[in-house]
């Protein structure tokens, strides 16, 4: 009989959770054990299950998992000196022939597979261990990690031989490649703390020191790094026949999204005295050096004590730490925990609290406690209970809970080997854990897990009780180098569709990836301020479009602690950022190209009534009057016109004003400008100009400015009108000009200052094509020009656009002219046929050349607001000699005098009002919030919802259908009056062309 030093702890083995599963194991161990040509080893074979300890532990290992019984049978051998020697010599031997047979290769694929059948002996020598209750967990996640260290250690000295062979690096000690190569390796998490799960992933950070490292290839050191760092990684993680060594994960390293596997010293001393992050302090806790160079790998952590253990904290940073913890939705126990699919690590409960337990204190005390700056969890919960920060019966209990949670980790993994820590769903595979566990069954298993999971939640809650949640209804957790499977679900709940995105997004905000978020401060507010960023995000029609708009908007800052305290002690302005963000994108991309605008938004006076004219003028004259020069001059103006048109934005967006005062307040802003703007204009001309003497100028206003009707996207259609004594009289002072050139200049130099495209952006567009003659004419229009034209030239359309001129700035006695002659040129008497031809005839023209795409082109739609607008200028133009009481440049207004004085029946007069007040604020809210063609089908929700709002009706189909409705009403009207009298007037005049003939 073979001897068998395997003492089995029958009160610790597990039950056989499937007897089939069992006598298969036993079947196929007796058909190898007949097909040996070794007659030793089969005849061990052979007589292994007659040892009753030893057939209990097979039995325990066949009947649960699948994994280990392959084990079993492809290691006979290797099995029976582990039942004869115990687990510690066997360790101790394997790790010594492991040496020694990794330091002679020379071809990596003969290294990847000696490490391969080395780590499923490992993994059958500890498993067996753990199930034979031999080691405590303690022994079985040393193993495991030592063998990972061993496993490491040897891949870097074969690469480091390699490319020394090669001749691309040069080592100073070539029979211990490792020694003085200046290249370190550390383990991380569970690795480094030397408490690897059964089949954890190891994470490890690859570094290098430049000036140690004396490189003699011909690409650089950086990409000879990389390549061998991911040779190291294919050695440790590629699957071959022989299955796996580690999967590997090197995301632990700083700001993975950005940065090469492997990073020079230098680059990571940067790092981590600029930008490393309190859960990077956390993850150092656990930094061990497991490869490399040993003096390199010894300055390197000495470097990074300070980063990890600072001497003192200010309340921002503790409060920041104090989140790692409070993103994870705790309760003090009493709520219900589901078993079945519960993750034991991640989950309610779970390990990682009792890490975050122990870490999240270590890192605010351990700067000045070193007695608490433990690699294991375990270890630094006794040592912050040594000092008094946890009760011993907290110890107790979180050592027990966690031995349990990590035993049942060990258990599922062995299975199948899979890195899993969540628990089945079907009844039946629970119960097979249960036996793997020890226990009778599901139902008594569940009890002691829930139990224990309750108590870790409850020290876990209680562990900063009077800390302010940060996570409402589940975890917001962006720490580490991946996603957190139970922050993503949270996220899914909220209603974001792309969850991971919105986790790789914000976690690459943390790393500082970003100007915004590349201070310390920055970091610490955006870590408190992200659940009411996310909550406010999820709270628009669409969260998903939102949040990459506030990106967009974060990544334009120049900086992050301004925005993010503003954002802090305003919460109801990051919901209306959130709100531009989700429903209005146009006025979310003016905000990203505009931060500094939300200075204003915190101002009391942001929310009341727009300003007068009056009132806005002496504001921007100020602040005009602190400029040091006319580059500055731009600037400011361009500045604050921008700041109040996004303020009126706001209050479209927010339903705060009708669509004829918000259209007012954008007409206000427009006049304000000009009337500060051009006499600046004026005088930066004169400067090098001089004056012309007695002459005077003033701006007269066309179009929708004119009408006071403008939107947020409005051109200016202006006029310049002079009169000069003199036409041939020069300018005096600086470079004289003939008064025609000057006043010419002047009219270009205000176009300049409006249209000028500087660092702010520009103001305005300019459209200076209805003065007299066109774009033939001269740019600046003297007095007694405009007068002839409009009586002798003017075309009929050219006296509709009058209709809606005014002057907004300038000499008020050349202005009294300029509206006299306005008033005589449309109480002029007009030939009836002639006008009613002419205004028919440009509509259709217009209705050829313009045709709407769909009911959205509120403009040219037919019944839109062209067709409203020519029957207000025909009106005016038709009825102006006898009723000079209607005219108005405002369209409303000229149709509600001209039904005043019974030229315009009451009901069309409804009908058109209904419709132009109908498409201004379906206008005013699109020029607004989208840039380009509104699509029904895909805009936003939210902004559907604010159109609604805007026209006052109660939901997105009655105002499409009110929107037809209007369209029909309005055109019936226009085709009445206007188009068919047209028509007739155009099959009369061919009828008498044709009698003539």
């Amino acid at each position: 009989m073979h001897k068998v030093n395997f003492p089995v702890n029958e009160q610790l083995l597990p039950k056989v959770a499937d007897l089939a599963l069992m006598s298969r194991g036993f079947e196929r161990w007796g058909e190898i054990a007949d097909g040996l040509d070794d007659t030793d080893l089969s005849a061990f074979m052979r007589q292994l299950p007659g040892d009753l300890m030893a057939n209990k532990l097979l039995s325990a290992v066949f009947g649960n998992s699948p994994f280990l019984t392959q084990c079993c049978l492809f290691e006979p051998a290797f099995l029976r000196r582990l039942l004869a020697d115990g687990p510690d010599a066997t360790f101790t031997a394997l790790l010594a022939a492991l040496a020694a047979e990794a330091d002679s290769q020379t071809d990596i694929a003969g290294l990847m597979r000696i490490l391969r059948i080395a780590k499923r002996r490992v993994a059958l020598l500890t498993a067996l261990a753990d199930i034979a209750g031999l080691w405590p967990l303690e022994s079985v996640t040393e193993a495991l990690a030592d063998f990972a260290e061993a496993a490491t250690r040897h891949g870097l000295r074969f690469l480091l031989r390699r490319e020394a062979a090669k001749g691309d690096i040069v080592l100073p000690h070539a029979d211990d490649p490792e020694k003085d190569s200046g290249v370190i390796i550390l383990g991380m998490g569970k690795f480094g703390a030397r408490e690897l799960n059964y089949s954890s992933d190891i994470d490890i950070i690859v570094f290098y020191d430049h000036e140690k490292l004396e490189y003699k290839g011909r690409k650089t050191l950086a990409e000879c790094m990389i390549a061998a760092t991911r040779d190291l990684v294919k050695i440790l993680d590629e699957r071959t026949a022989q299955g796996y060594v580690f999967r590997t994960d090197l995301r632990l390293r700083p700001d993975p999204g950005s940065t090469p596997v492997a990073i020079s010293l230098a680059a990571a001393e940067i790092y981590y005295e600029g930008f490393g992050q309190n859960w990077e302090r956390a993850a150092m806790i656990k930094a061990r050096q497991v490869a490399g160079d040993p003096v390199t790998g010894d300055y390197f952590l000495k470097f990074l004590k300070p980063f990890i253990w600072r001497k003192s904290l200010d309340f921002a940073a503790i409060q920041d730490i104090h989140s790692i913890k409070r993103q994870i939705n705790a309760h003090r126990g009493g709520r219900c925990i589901a078993v079945a699919g519960h993750n034991i690590k991640l989950g309610r409960g779970g390990i990682r609290e009792i890490e975050f337990f122990a870490q999240t204190q270590q890192l605010i005390w351990g700067g000045r406690v070193p007695e608490i700056r433990c690699c294991r969890t375990l270890d630094a919960i006794r040592a912050l209970a040594l000092m008094g920060q946890v009760a011993d019966h907290a110890v107790t209990e979180l050592d027990e809970a966690y031995r349990f949670l990590r035993q049942l980790e060990h258990r599922l993994q062995m299975i199948d080997d899979k890195q899993t820590q969540t628990l089945p769903d079907s009844p039946q595979r629970l119960a097979e854990i249960a036996a793997f566990m020890g226990f009778d069954g599901a139902e008594d298993f569940a009890q002691a897990l829930v139990r224990r999971l309750q108590t870790v939640e409850s020290h876990y809650a209680g562990l900063f009780e009077d800390a302010p949640a940060l996570s409402s209804g589940g975890n917001l957790v962006f720490t580490g180098g991946e996603n957190d499977p139970e922050t993503v679900r949270t996220i899914a709940d909220m209603g974001f569709h792309q969850p991971d995105t919105v986790c790789d997004t914000i976690r690459g905000w943390h790393h500082g990836r970003i100007r915004a978020t590349r201070s310390t401060r920055a970091r610490e507010l955006l870590t408190e301020l992200t659940p009411t960023l996310l909550t406010a995000l999820a709270a628009t029609s669409s969260p998903d479009d939102a949040f990459l708009r506030l990106d967009e908007f974060l990544s334009r800052l120049p900086a992050g602690v301004p925005v993010f305290s503003l954002f802090y002690s305003n919460p109801s302005l990051l919901e209306l950022v959130a709100e531009l963000m989700g429903n209005a994108p146009k006025l979310a991309e003016h905000l990203a190209h505009h931060t500094s605008q939300l200075d204003a938004v915190v101002a009391p006076s942001f929310f009341e009534p727009p300003a007068t004219t009056p009132e806005l003028v002496a504001e921007l004259n100020k602040s005009l009057n602190q400029a040091g020069d006319f580059q500055e001059i731009l600037d400011i103006s361009r500045r604050w016109t921008a700041e109040h048109k996004f303020q009126v934005g706001v209050h479209i967006l927010r339903n705060m004003l009708e669509a004829d005062q918000a259209a007012r307040a954008f007409a206000d802003i427009a006049d304000a400008v000009l009337t500060s703007l051009c006499p600046k204009v004026e005088d930066e001309l004169a400067r090098v100009n001089g004056r012309v003497e007695g002459g005077h100028w003033c701006i007269l206003a066309m179009g929708k400015m004119g009408g006071h009707e403008m939107t947020s996207t409005s051109d200016m259609d202006l006029i310049l009108i002079y009169d000069s004594p003199d036409p041939t009289a020069e300018s005096v002072g600086g470079r004289a000009l003939a008064a025609t050139a000057w006043f010419a200049r002047l009219a270009q130099r205000v176009v300049n200052a409006l249209t000028a495209k500087t660092a702010e952006g520009t103001l305005y567009e300019v459209d200076m094509r209805l003065r007299p003659s066109g774009n033939s004419g001269p740019i600046a229009t003297r007095l007694q020009s405009f007068d002839r034209y409009q009586l002798e030239s003017a075309w009929t359309w050219e006296h509709m656009a009058l209709t809606r001129a005014r002057v907004v700035c300038g000499s008020a006695s050349l202005a009294a002219e300029v509206e006299t002659i306005i008033q005589r040129t449309l109480t002029a008497r007009r030939d009836t046929a002639k006008l009613i031809g002419d205004v028919a005839d440009m509509r259709e023209l217009m209705a050829k050349e313009h045709k709407a795409a769909n009911r959205w082109e509120v403009k040219h739609l037919r019944g839109g607001l062209v067709d409203i607008e020519f029957i207000a200028q025909w009106l005016q133009l038709h009825y102006g000699a006898e009723h000079p009481e209607i005219l108005a440049t405002n369209t409303r207004a000229v149709l509600e005098r001209a039904s005043d004085a019974g030229l315009l029946a009451r009901s069309d007069c409804d009908a058109l009002v209904d419709a132009w007040r109908l498409w201004s604020a379906v206008q005013l809210v699109l020029r607004q919030t989208v840039a380009g063609a509104f699509d029904e089908n895909t805009a936003p929700r939210g902004l559907k919802e604010v159109m609604v709002r805007a026209t006052g009706l109660t939901d997105f189909k009655t105002m499409v259908d009110r929107m037809d409705d209007c369209a029909a009403a309005a055109f019936e009207v226009f085709e009445r009056l206007i188009a068919a009298p047209g028509r007739a007037m155009r099959e009369a005049r061919a009828g008498n062309d044709k009698s003539v003939t």
